[in-house]
């Protein structure tokens, strides 16, 4: 591994803690998993949150967030001294910390498990969800259901490498007009030319290549269809309408390009349309500009599959049932839904995003038995009672929070399934569930997000009989 140091190493002395500075480097043994996508180190007394390690490890750490009056410091790995039998070549020099550092900057975000094998990698994620659940999620720990693993996804497309299953990617800008990326907790934003990470077709895209002056932040997607990919312009403040015509007129001519506020979420058509064709799970869906959509190229089917296995399974969803989805998007799990209720059953569609609202209605015009409103999820329920047999609820990494879930019980729903992308807020969400006298029947976890720490769950919730 690179022994280059960059910065003078603090020893362990006894009785005294090392100069609280970033850059200042450390020797510590690298200890278990945290949420986040770092490990806990201590040095001294001081919990460090590393990244770049991997648990069993000595390593060579440097600063990156410290303080005397910080309750923990924050470091990346810069030697690997002792190293562990998972760590295997960082796929990519503009994520791999050790070789960053050893050039002087920081690596990009993204890919901060990129040193790990895949399989240890989804040890850890799973580690981190049982603990979440444990220490956050209330006293019923886990579900006799859960397997303890966390699943492939899309193995068949990416070759068990983990690579090219982004269909989605955002980037910055530098300040010479290049494509680039943040370094993790960074204002600094490093230049690249490629993103392994994301399908062939975001890639081919070449935006490394495209002058990028007056821009601040690009958009690409590139659906797993084949159908045709958007390019989404953010100007910088003053810069005027010819200069992004001028960026627009760079990029292939078979990509749609709009420009946007991620503000307001307003877009305007420069060439092309403004909207992405997604198909999933036997539909079609439409996207208008950066309205959310599983950047997996097989998540949809994989998290549809899973959320209508558990509530077909409990006899929760079926001709005739009163169903919601809530957080529902462009209508992902609410054309599905509405398949499986038939036309004498109801499906509510709750989203707030007036764009991705107007693109549900779109999507699902053609079925009568779905009703959707655009608004907040509590505040529709409470205008819309109804004896529901299942809820879907697809919230943000945040969560749906106390009070959703405490108006989720109230609304009186045989069951719900939960989709997650953050184990801390879906541990801290099902503890209220736990206190409203609900439980866990079912739990599985997926690793839609390759060489991150990122993770999907999917959990099935009932009353306690």
């Amino acid at each position: 591994m690179n022994s280059k140091a960059s910065a003078p190493v603090a020893a362990a002395v006894p009785g005294r803690t090392a100069e609280a500075r970033e850059g200042t480097e450390l020797v510590v043994d690298v200890g278990p998993v945290a949420h986040g996508g770092h490990c806990v180190a201590r040095h001294e007394g001081r919990v460090i949150f590393v990244r770049h390690g991997i648990p069993g490890e000595k390593v060579r750490v440097r600063l990156t967030d410290a303080g005397e009056a910080a309750k923990f410091w924050r470091a990346d790995v810069v030697d690997v001294l002792e190293a562990s039998p998972d760590r295997v070549p960082h796929f990519w020099h503009a994520a791999d910390s050790t070789r960053a550092w050893a050039h002087g900057h920081p690596p990009v975000g993204g890919a901060e498990f990129g040193h790990i094998r895949l399989e240890r990698q989804r040890q850890l994620k799973a580690d981190v969800l049982e603990e979440q659940l444990r220490r956050l999620g209330g006293s019923g720990g886990l579900p006799p259901a859960w397997s303890g693993a966390v699943e492939a996804v899309g193995e068949a497309a990416h070759g068990g490498t983990g690579l090219g299953w982004r269909t989605r990617a955002s980037f910055s800008v530098t300040s010479s007009g290049r494509l680039g990326m943040h370094a993790h907790r960074s204002t600094e934003i490093l230049p690249v030319r490629e993103m392994p990470l994301a399908t062939d077709a975001v890639n081919a895209l070449q935006l490394w290549n495209v002058d990028l002056q007056g821009i601040e932040r690009v958009e690409a997607a590139a659906p797993a269809n084949g159908t045709r990919p958007l390019v989404l312009l953010a100007p910088a403040e003053g810069t005027r309408p010819k200069r992004v015509a001028a960026v627009a007129v760079q990029l292939p001519e078979d990509a749609s390009v709009a420009a946007f506020d991620p503000a307001t979420g307003e877009v305007t058509r420069l060439r092309g349309r403004a909207w992405v064709q997604e198909s999933a799970a036997g539909h079609e869906y439409r996207v208008t500009g950066a309205g959310f959509w599983q950047i997996h190229r097989d998540a949809p089917g994989t998290l549809v599959g899973t959320v209508t296995e558990f509530l077909h399974g409990g006899g929760f969803l079926h001709p005739g049932a009163v169903v919601a989805d809530l957080y529902a998007g462009a209508g992902l799990f609410t054309a599905v839904l509405a398949d499986a209720v038939g036309e004498t059953g109801s499906v509510l569609s709750v989203e707030g995003a007036p764009g991705t609202s107007r693109d549900a209605r779109k999507n699902l015009h053609s079925a009568p038995q779905v009703e959707i409103v655009q608004g907040r999820v509590e505040r529709v329920l409470r205008q819309k009672p109804r004896n529901f047999d299942a809820l879907v609820l697809d919230p943000p990494r945040a969560g749906a929070g106390k009070a959703v879930v405490r108006q989720l019980v109230d609304s009186g729903p045989r069951a719900i399934a939960y989709v997650s992308c953050d184990p801390a807020s879906f541990a801290r969400d099902v503890s209220y569930f736990r206190a409203a006298g609900w439980d866990l029947a079912g739990l599985r976890a997926f690793d839609i997000y390759p060489h991150t720490h990122h993770l999907e769950t999917v959990a099935l919730l009932t009353p306690v009989r």
